[in-house]
Formats: C-alpha cells, structure tokens, sequence
C-alpha cells in the first residue's frame, strides 16, 4: 500500500567555493503542514543566529510566504525556500512523494548475504 507524503532536504552550499552543496538534514513528512513546519520550525530555531539580510528573509517567508508554500504543498507542487547568510546559502526542499511500505524485520530471519554488506566511504 503506497502513502502519499513529502521528502524535504535541507541543502547547504557555500557561495565562495567551488564546490557542490551540502545534504544537512532530510525529513519525511505525510501531510502539507508538517512539511512546512518542518521548514518554519528550522527557520525559527537559526534565525537568531542570520546576519540582518538572512534573518529578513527567513521571517518574510515566515510571515508572508508561507501560506504560498503550503498551498503549493496542497496541489502537490515541489516548493523551495532559500536563505542567504554572508556566503552560505541554506535551501529547503519539498517533494511530494509515494512512499513505499517496507518489510517488517521483527521475528524474520535475514539472509546471510545481508551481513556481508559494508558500507563504503563517500567522497
């Protein structure tokens, strides 16, 4: 049985370098207003660590453009919310997604070949 719902991302990326962004955080949400609080609760927590020009722009979507992000959410849409802090850039994603359900692991015996698994380091 699949579930509709929401994969969001924060994404950090340093505007002085060359290099690619940054996954910070990933949140599955299973309706519109939880994945934008998500969002709205992140931004309320680092606000008062933002330079002025960032923390403007993270209470003008707080306060404005929320209701936009949600309503977006609810027809389905992706929706992103960035802010700009000196040369960092923090960007919110919002996907709507299908969520398949996974095997129950309790009481079930794994492959052997389960255990091989190793997991390598990524760049």
């Amino acid at each position: 049985m699949l579930k509709r719902g929401f994969w969001c991302e924060c994404w950090t990326e340093d505007l002085a370098e060359q290099q690619r962004p940054a996954l910070l955080a990933s949140f599955d949400a299973y309706s519109a207003p939880q994945a934008d609080r998500w969002v709205s609760v992140a931004l309320r927590t680092i606000s008062p660590a933002l330079d002025s020009d960032a923390s403007d722009e993270a209470w003008e979507w707080l306060y404005e453009d929320r209701i936009e992000t949600r309503r977006a959410l609810l027809r389905a849409e992706p929706c992103t919310v960035s802010v700009t802090h000196a040369n960092t850039r923090i960007t919110w994603t919002i996907r709507p997604v299908l969520f398949l359900p996974l095997a129950h692991r309790q009481g079930a015996e794994l492959p052997t070949c389960a255990y091989d698994f190793k997991p390598h380091p990524t760049e």
